[in-house]
């Protein structure tokens, strides 16, 4: 099947703002009629407080979050030349993550905007370090395996964290930050995505040419005019300043970066630079049906998004694991 970019983009954003309406009028709790009418004439009432206050900015920031997990992974791909790469193999998911949880330890969970910032740092941390190697080492193989490292250490020093936790209470809430959430988000979240999301893609614009010549190879690339260095760098700062500000407003949500840009490409779209934005699309799509499914369970499972996005995500991996294996064998 092959679909164009723009027809993909358009069914994509219609189903994305069709359940943004179910999602909106749907929730815990129950609107009358008179509430609806209240929350669209009367900015203070209790109903506009629900609608535009909690609903709202807990969808827009499930496709927001999704769309930067989503882009996230198509850059990965795109630069590493590999269909199970995703925003976690360099590490700044887990870096992120480490920094979140420390945060929550040093006891600053209730204090506004702490943790997220410590997330970001974490993930800022993370992406100077390969920044700084890929200006010696530009060559995909061995940023992997640093991406690899890091996220080995990372996970070391959170399970150190999960050790040193000064009580059982504070264990769940670094837990809670690790399986996803989108829930009790703000405007202000909301403006976070928009600009991770408006940055990146700023920088998208200067990746063309290198993306799609990269396929050829990287000998091929470079004879060709391709700076692999700079090529490697901008794709790292976008897909680090995406997964990190994901991570920071979110938790950790798995598989999505990993699971988008394959949906997109089922529809015949090869092209890694035309990829970026169905992914964004798809993976924005991807969190905000996930996040409306946790919605309707029972109250009793409590299933976070981050873990029904794995259960989802996993059997993909293994699929896609699989298929590389066989061609891999076959060569």
């Amino acid at each position: 099947m092959h679909v164009s970019q723009t027809a993909f983009n358009a069914v994509v954003g219609i189903a994305i703002g069709l359940l943004l309406i179910v999602l909106m009028l749907f929730g815990d709790i129950a609107l009358s009629g008179h509430m609806w009418l209240d929350a669209l004439i009367h900015w203070d009432s209790i109903g506009a407080e629900i609608v535009w206050g909690i609903r709202m900015p807990r969808n827009l920031v499930a496709v927001g979050v999704g769309a930067m997990l989503g882009m996230s992974g198509a850059l990965m791909q795109g630069l590493l030349r590999n269909p199970l790469a995703e925003p976690g193999l360099l590490g700044v998911s887990a870096g992120s993550g480490l920094g979140a949880s420390l945060a929550i330890v040093f006891g600053l969970g209730l204090v506004p905007f702490a943790v997220e910032s410590f997330a970001l740092g974490g993930a800022v941390i993370v992406a100077i370090v390969l920044l700084i190697f890929v200006q010696r080492f530009p060559q995909r193989q061995s940023l992997i395996l640093l991406g690899v490292g890091l996220s080995a250490l990372c996970g070391a020093l959170m399970s150190l964290v999960f050790n040193l936790a000064p009580s059982p209470v504070t264990l769940s809430e670094i837990m809670n930050w690790m399986m996803g959430s989108v829930q009790n988000r703000s405007w202000f979240d909301v403006l976070i995505c928009i600009f991770g999301l408006a940055a990146a893609g700023l920088l998208n614009l200067t990746l063309g040419k290198g993306l799609r010549l990269l396929t050829l190879g990287e000998e091929t690339a470079r004879s060709m005019g391709v700076d692999m260095t700079r090529l490697t760098q901008v794709v790292v700062i976008g897909s680090s300043l995406l997964a990190g500000l994901a991570v920071s407003v979110a938790g950790v949500i798995g598989f999505v970066g990993l699971a988008a840009p394959h949906f997109v490409r089922a529809f015949g779209i090869k092209d890694p630079y035309a990829l970026i934005w169905p992914s964004t699309l798809t993976g924005g799509l991807m969190v905000l049906l996930s996040d409306g499914i946790t919605r309707f369970l029972p109250p009793t499972a409590d299933v976070h998004l981050g873990v029904l996005t794995s259960l989802v995500g996993a059997p993909l991996f293994a699929v896609l694991a699989y298929k590389s294996a066989r061609s891999w064998m076959q060569d």
